[in-house]
């Protein structure tokens, strides 16, 4: 058994998600040309990218490729299908804007529970939410807001 410590510093740090995808490189260029993130590690067994791990401000996703013979390979619909990962920021407007000089096609911005949220979608399916506080009344759109 481990001696207790009286340290204040939590022991879980940080959650970081692992996203199977079918072509890292579509999905490397959707992350860090589109989003914006940086690649912090990575694996290139062989001389070929598996795996990284990306960071866009303190938020951070790590990409992983399967090979053919993995049993993804061979699943029918989406590897995102029904996952989604919320990304709490500052100004998600300010993002939206980004992403949309970038030739990404977020959905309209609209008010979700007291938050701006910004929505897309990386090449694999997986939901990219950036989300932001606002005042703003609830189910406004960006469009609804500046109009």
């Amino acid at each position: 058994m481990q001696p207790r410590t009286n340290s204040t510093v939590p022991n879980v740090q940080q959650a970081v998600p692992l996203f199977m995808v079918a072509n890292i490189e579509a999905s490397l260029r959707f992350y860090v040309e589109g989003l914006g993130f940086t690649i912090k590690n990575r694996w290139e067994p062989e001389g070929k990218l598996r795996w990284c791990w990306l960071q866009l401000g303190n938020a951070a996703i790590m990409l992983q490729e399967y090979g053919s013979n993995h049993p993804l390979a061979q699943s029918a619909g989406n590897l995102g299908e029904g996952v989604s990962v919320c990304f709490q920021c500052k100004d998600a407007l300010a993002l939206y804007r980004e992403f949309t000089a970038r030739s990404l096609a977020p959905q309209e911005p609209f008010v979700g529970n007291h938050m701006w949220i910004v929505i897309l979608s990386d090449p694999d399916g997986y939901k990219l939410d950036f989300e932001s506080p606002t005042d703003a009344p609830e189910e406004t759109t960006l469009s609804e807001w500046e109009g």
